[in-house]
């Protein structure tokens, strides 16, 4: 090696480092690689996504490549450097010892972290072009890979690891969830919310979404024939529940437009009997996401939910289950308008039989949703007593001051202003006033 110039020694370092360094970045973006991404690409006829995903198909076999490649040059990069440090300083221990750090600083600056971070940066782009180099370096390399893999293998086989199908692993949803969320600017706000709640459906239920009974627009089959009419023609809704003796006794569901049709001006029982379909019921605590399956193959749109006791709780529509996915569409009835009234120090004047899924998410409040679904029911749990107007309490951290009750039942109540930091990112909906 005296008869070699130092100056060839030089370029060969340089060649030997910027291979070292190629090797260093390759393996650092096939690990840093969107695989998500990488299987979008495929599909786009991306040929260096294709050779990409080939060789991550066989990990083992591609860090074999990549680490048998690099480790051969930075022995080669140490030798060089260590030949151009013994002809500047001579053999003494001093060169040694110079030529071991210069080596170990050129190989860690020039092959390792800086080609490394470079491959972290910008993953897709560097591996897809490095695919093209290292699918034929490792078919020629193959043997002395699987030789190598070998012990390999069997050193994990000793330690009881399989990484294989460590890598198989899917995304779970709350993963996914997190992907949305951090897409943020990839994904329009609107798409992401819809995504967020569509996830969601599987944890809500129809008592949560649902219209209390007390608010459900229905009919009573026994009112005279005028009052029938009156009622049917200034409808708010396109069907209507019919019950017999007490509001909670469904019997029917009768579709607005097609008894204005009916001649006359008088509607009758018969007529409203003759027209109704069979009330649909479904279990209190279903999950949302079910029931519209249920919907689905039931071809239906309308559904009454019910307790254990067969007790009526509310009622279920399509619509309010599109609503809880994209946002409200539609005006409220006039049995649901003016749930929330603003008050002048920023708190609220609400109904007591408001969800409290709704107030969390118009207001901004946080009260919890596993226990009871309306604010009537979350006062009554926490008192343990029908409480007389004017008694404060605190719930969730939120004040709350009864306002008028009526028949063991809390009417009104005036929240405190909600914190603005409770849901970030999340501004409440502007309620109408």
């Amino acid at each position: 090696m005296d008869d070699i110039p130092l100056s060839t020694l030089f370029a060969v370092l340089v060649v030997l480092l910027i291979i070292s360094a190629f090797f260093s970045m390759s393996e650092t973006s096939m690990m840093a690689l969107n695989r998500y991404r990488l299987k979008h690409l495929v599909k786009s006829g991306h040929r260096g996504a294709r050779l990409t995903t080939q060789l991550l198909a066989a990990v083992d076999q591609l860090l074999g490549v990549v680490l048998l490649g690099n480790n051969l040059i930075n022995a080669a990069v140490a030798l060089l450097v260590g030949e151009i440090a013994r002809r500047y300083l001579g053999g003494s221990e001093l060169a040694l010892f110079a030529a071991t750090a210069i080596a170990a600083f050129v190989i860690l600056v020039f092959s390792e972290i800086t080609p490394k971070v470079i491959g972290a940066a910008y993953p897709e782009t560097i591996a897809n072009s490095a695919s093209y180099v290292l699918t034929p370096l490792l078919a020629v390399l193959r043997p002395l890979v699987w030789f190598v893999n070998l012990f390999v293998r069997s050193l994990l086989w000793l330690l009881r690891l399989k990484p294989a199908r460590a890598m198989d692993s899917k995304l779970t949803p709350e993963e996914l969830r997190t992907l949305v969320l951090e897409a943020g600017n990839y994904i329009p706000q609107k798409h992401q919310s819809i995504l967020l709640n569509l996830f969601d459906l599987e944890s809500i239920t129809v008592d949560d979404v649902m219209t209390p009974r007390s608010q459900i627009e229905a009919l009573d089959i026994d009112e005279p024939p005028e009052m029938l009419r009156q009622q049917i023609s200034t409808a708010y809704h396109r069907r209507l529940a019919v019950y017999e003796g007490q509001p909670e006794n469904i019997i029917g569901i009768i579709l607005v437009r097609r008894l204005l049709n009916v001649g006359g001006t008088a509607i009758t029982a018969k007529h409203l009997r003759e027209h109704m379909r069979k009330p649909y019921f479904v279990p209190s605590g279903t999950p949302l996401f079910t029931q519209l399956q249920e919907f689905q193959e039931h071809q239906d749109r309308i559904c009454f939910v019910v307790d254990e006791y067969g007790e009526l709780q509310g009622m279920l529509t399509l619509e309010d289950i599109v609503e809880e996915l994209i946002g409200e569409f539609a005006t409220g009835s006039p049995l649901q308008a003016a749930h929330f009234r603003r008050q002048d120090d920023g708190g609220y004047l609400v109904e007591g039989g408001s969800l409290l899924r709704e107030l969390n998410r118009k207001l901004g409040y946080r009260f919890a949703l596993d226990g009871p679904k309306t604010l009537n029911g979350l006062i009554l749990e926490h008192l343990q007593d029908i409480p007389e107007p004017g008694t404060s309490l605190k719930v969730a951290g939120h004040a709350l001051e009864i306002v008028q009750t009526q028949d063991r039942v809390v009417k009104a109540v005036r929240l405190a202003a909600p914190d603005s930091a409770v849901n970030p990112g999340h501004a409440p909906e502007t309620p109408a006033a």
